[in-house]
């Protein structure tokens, strides 16, 4: 059997995993089917991902490569502010700012982490075998790979997920999501998200004066813009409060990335034998938290430890998925919770829920944020 550990996707997820493997000794080859690792858009990294990314051995780069958020607002789309936190309120609930910063930047950093050689593009894996004759992948030239274990890291269709579950299931959320990259700058005051019913648009400082952009609603599933997406939504929002207007006229076309979200139903397995899952492979979710890069990063932390403290892979692909299940199930089904309230139907009624939880105390809000995403919780997540 070979040495190699092979990770399959060179996303944000199978490239930290293989950096944490690495770093602590294994032999590590990541296959993607792409050219390379661009994805033109940007990521928040709240400070659970930053407790990943010390753990990794990143933090320092990962934070002087963004800008940094303390603080967020909800607004309703006339401006009407819906909550607002207090002077030092962000920070004192999830331990430091969030980093907002370019998702290619963060690949990249993660990439030069690695050794030379270690990511082959262009590899695309067809089957996941492991069985009495060793753990490999075939690939679809023909060629094969053997590999002393086998990790996941493909998205949310993911064939290793299918190698261990079978046919996955999906089901259409109602809404899609976009996202984007203006060329301007939006004062401090005015990050955060705003919401009208049944839709909503979030704008966040990034780096070198740009702002970076979401925006989701409820739509048709497959459903394309004819005149291009950013005539859509400069339609859709024209009216809306500050600075949306403004960001939508300074993004192009080719910075906006639309997609439908989707549910996968839950699996039976993350692990089985030598085959392991990370990452949107193992626990997609929907996009209201902005957890899904957060927890890809603590898969690879908490993968990594595992992997060190047991005396075999499948051992540790067992810890693994135990150390991970409640963590991440909490994480989705929040997200999922948010989701349901934010695009409910008939709008109205998506309105009054997005206000209503508006109302939810502060107290209990910011513990609760701070129970998913603060950097304590990302450092528990990940030692224990």
């Amino acid at each position: 059997m070979s040495d190699h550990i092979v990770v399959v996707g060179a996303g944000i997820a199978g490239l930290a995993t293989a950096v944490a493997l690495q770093e602590s000794g294994r032999d590590v080859v990541v296959l993607d089917d792409r050219d390379g690792t661009s994805a033109g858009y940007a990521i928040t990294l709240w400070p659970n991902a930053l407790a990943a990314c010390d753990a990794l051995g990143i933090g320092a780069e990962v934070r002087d490569a963004g800008a940094r958020v303390e603080a967020g607002k909800v607004r309703w789309h006339d401006g009407r502010i819906l909550r607002e936190p207090a002077s030092g309120q962000f920070t004192a609930a999830v331990g430091e700012p969030v980093v907002v910063t370019d998702r290619n930047q963060l690949l990249a950093i993660l990439a030069d982490r690695l050794a030379p050689g270690t990511v082959r593009y262009g590899a695309r894996v067809s089957h996941v075998r492991d069985g009495l004759h060793g753990t490999s992948v075939e690939l679809a030239d023909g060629h094969s790979l053997t590999a002393a274990a086998v990790i996941g890291a493909d998205g949310i269709g993911s064939l290793a997920a299918q190698y261990l579950n079978g046919p996955l299931a999906f089901r259409y959320s109602g809404y899609t999501a976009w996202r984007g990259i203006a060329d301007i700058t939006i004062p401090d005051e005015l990050a955060g998200i705003t919401v009208g019913p049944g839709i909503e648009f979030g704008h966040l400082p990034l780096s070198h004066g740009r702002t970076y952009w979401f925006a989701a609603e409820r739509s048709q599933e497959a459903r394309r813009a004819p005149d291009g997406e950013i005539a859509y939504l400069a339609q859709k929002f024209g009216t809306w409060a500050e600075p949306i207007p403004d960001v939508l006229s300074r993004s192009k076309e080719s910075s906006v990335l639309r997609g439908d979200v989707y549910d996968r139903g839950r699996l039976r397995r993350i692990a089985g034998g030598r085959v392991v899952l990370v990452g949107d492979a193992a626990h997609p979710m929907r996009p209201h938290l902005g957890q899904g890069g957060c927890q890809s990063l603590e898969d690879a932390a908490v993968l990594s430890i595992v992997a060190s403290e047991r005396s075999s892979l499948p051992s540790a692909f067992r810890e693994y998925a135990r150390r991970r299940r409640s963590r991440t199930r909490a994480v989705v089904n929040r997200s999922r919770q948010i989701g349901h309230a934010t695009f409910a139907r008939p709008a109205v009624l998506s309105g009054l829920l997005t206000r209503a939880s508006a109302r939810i105390p502060a107290a209990v809000f910011w513990r609760q944020l701070g129970n998913i995403a603060g950097y304590t919780a990302g450092d528990l997540a990940i030692r224990t």
